[in-house]
């Protein structure tokens, strides 16, 4: 069974022209079988402000209404993904940009209004492993904008990390798959202020312990609740380190059952 790695990278990362060449750099050296999920909400949040399109945030999640997600589809799935494209092409990586919708690759079903309606926003209910693994055994490199669709003609908006996570799980019977979350952080912190305060290995009985103590809260809960449902489907390994780390078995935070 060949190894493949799976690298999610935050938008802030993609979107700024420095950070974005250190990461195609990284990225371009891994050997063997790799895949990018990316984001980039702050370059849709740029854009909308442009165009004078209001955008709701709620806990950190964007409120995707039939404007937000021309925005999102148009940044998401044209601006920021063939940005890393074409850079990654420049580095003799032979990569393909796509969303959800190319290959029916990820279906969802749009999340049902609850206290919050979110709007045209995506729950995963199947990714087409056999299809990516084709591009993957033809020496294609695929880099996964936040986007789904839901087989009924509506693009959806889907967070990156589950994604990645539901990509990754979706992979693992046929690869030996590595899955990590790149972000502004060294890795999951004991200390926030301090870059230095690395937890270097989570289990389950530690996750429910620093979440107990609030050490790990706000958005770094359902990363990790990705991280384990990704690793009871048997995915390999997951990592959580910065983006200029990702060569470097030796840093960031690694999530084990």
């Amino acid at each position: 069974m060949q190894n493949l790695t799976i690298i999610k990278v935050g938008g802030k990362i993609v979107e700024e022209p420095d950070t974005l060449a250190a990461l195609i750099t990284d990225f371009a050296a891994i050997p063997g079988l790799k895949l990018l999920v990316h984001g980039g909400g702050r370059s849709a949040t740029r854009l909308a402000s442009q165009l004078g399109i209001e955008q709701q945030m709620v806990d950190g999640r964007r409120i995707t209404d039939a404007d937000t997600l021309r925005i999102v589809t148009m940044v998401y799935g044209g601006l920021v993904n063939k940005n890393i494209v074409c850079s990654l092409q420049a580095k003799g990586i032979n990569a393909i940009g796509l969303t959800g919708a190319d290959m029916d690759i990820i279906r969802s079903h749009r999340r049902p209004a609850g206290a919050i309606d979110y709007g045209f926003v995506g729950d995963v209910d199947r990714v087409d492993a056999k299809a990516i693994a084709r591009l993957l055994d033809a020496g294609l490199v695929p880099v996964i904008a936040p986007l789904s669709h839901d087989g009924k003609g509506s693009m959806l908006n889907t967070n990156a990390d589950t994604i990645a996570s539901e990509v990754a799980q979706a992979l693992a019977p046929l690869f030996n798959t590595t899955l990590t979350f790149c972000f502004e952080k060294a890795g999951v912190l004991a200390d926030q202020d301090d870059d230095n305060s690395v937890i270097k290995k989570i289990n389950r009985a530690t996750y429910q312990q620093l979440r107990d103590q609030n050490i790990i809260a706000g958005g770094m809960i359902p990363k990790l609740d990705n991280a384990f449902k990704a690793l009871d489907s048997g995915v390999k390994e997951v990592v959580i380190t910065r983006a200029d780390a990702i060569a470097n078995a030796d840093c960031g935070t690694s999530i084990c059952l």
